[in-house]
């Protein structure tokens, strides 16, 4: 009879782990106090706050439900398996071989928990992209990347709202920006921050010369508090325009998109999907308090590099990660040291492979550090 105690010991083991990092204690002591706050009767006289309150107990429902239905199959199969091993039964070691497999899997997926332990990793984000050096190439691979996070988020279940789009001269766009919403996005999408290199045949040369063009990825935290934020009039720009986007697959063409720019800092931010020019001002305005608020917390705490990290020039030696397509298929993230040789399904939306491997990457950075 096989002996599977060593992996039930090393499956106990992580079931305490988890208990940690889900805070299953602070969890069950939040959700009699959820369960009160929901009763109100005054609940939905403030909706921001009755939305926040439910999605905040679903979540607390999820991870609630999730530990216990683990914590009980661990305990059924040590049971199985000591019941096998007191009897000689063979015959059920396929059944707690099989069990164990697909525990030690689903605890590999848990323990991702467990490196979102950023300050702000359990905000949504605001996420902009621009085009950088390489020209047309430049302008289609922002295009590229749009279409991966689009993507991506939708594989994860994740609400997108695409606040502006600018196409480009000839092709793609200059530049995007949305809002992405659900569990730990900010955490997520982390990694995405910084400098992206593309090599590849470029299709808007007509001899089919290889090029490299670059792209940057900026994410910001989306703070719930940005209505603490003070901001004279007389700072701001305020411009209104019609939106034009990228033929107009991406957003509805209107006649009043805003942007607005905040002149001590120049943080420009714009909204052009609304239906009113009153409607993309205040989304304007929000993601604009967003970004100064995260720039003061960064002055405050002089933790520049914890939020967002540095900027850096969109272009040769600056990038955080390569795409290579020709002469060779590769994706190298510079900072985790992840290769991945499946370019094409990566720029499709397949993503998990780099940000989990950013994650690690991080949480061993901090631990040295």
């Amino acid at each position: 009879m096989q002996d599977f105690s060593p992996r039930i010991n090393s499956l106990t083991e992580r079931l305490g782990e988890a208990h940690g990092y889900l805070r299953v204690d602070q969890l069950e002591a939040r959700r009699p106090q959820l369960e009160t706050e929901l009763a109100r009767p005054d609940l939905w006289d403030d909706a921001d706050v009755a939305q926040a309150l439910q999605r905040e107990f679903a979540e607390l429902g999820d991870d609630l439900d999730l530990y216990g239905s683990i914590r009980s199959r661990v305990e059924d199969v040590s049971t199985l398996a000591e019941l096998a091993r007191e009897e000689g039964d063979e015959s059920l070691e396929a059944e707690i071989g099989s069990e164990l497999d697909a525990l030690e899997s689903e605890f590999d997926g848990l323990e991702l928990r467990a490196l979102f332990t950023g300050e702000y990793d359990d905000l949504d984000a605001i996420v902009e992209i621009n085009s950088g050096a390489g020209g047309v190439d430049a302008q289609d691979f922002a295009e590229m990347l749009l279409r991966m996070y689009l993507r991506w988020a939708e594989r994860r279940g994740f609400e997108v709202e695409l606040d502006s789009v600018n196409e480009g001269t000839e092709a793609g766009i200059s530049s995007a920006e949305f809002i992405m919403k659900g569990r730990n996005v900010y955490g997520w999408m982390r990694s995405e921050h910084g400098v992206h290199r593309l090599v590849r045949i470029s299709p808007f040369d007509n001899n089919a010369r290889r090029q490299t063009s670059f792209a940057s990825v900026r994410v910001t935290p989306l703070f719930d508090d940005v209505d603490e934020v003070d901001i004279d009039d007389k700072d701001l720009r305020i411009d209104v325009y019609r939106s034009s986007g990228a033929g107009g697959q991406h957003v509805n063409v209107t006649d009043s998109a805003v942007r607005i720019t905040h002149l001590p800092t120049g943080i420009v931010t714009s909204c052009q999907n609304e239906r009113s020019q009153h409607q993309n001002k205040d989304r304007a305005m929000t993601m604009l308090k967003a970004k100064l608020l995260e720039l003061e917390r960064q002055r405050q705490k002089e933790k520049v590099d914890s939020i967002t990290g540095e900027d850096s020039a969109v272009d040769f030696g600056s990038q955080d990660r390569n795409y290579v397509l020709q002469p060779y298929q590769q994706v190298k993230d510079l900072r985790s040291g992840l290769e991945l040789s499946n370019p094409e399904e990566v720029l499709d939306g397949a993503l998990d492979p780099l940000m989990e491997s950013y994650l690690r990457w991080r949480r061993a950075e901090s631990d040295q550090g």
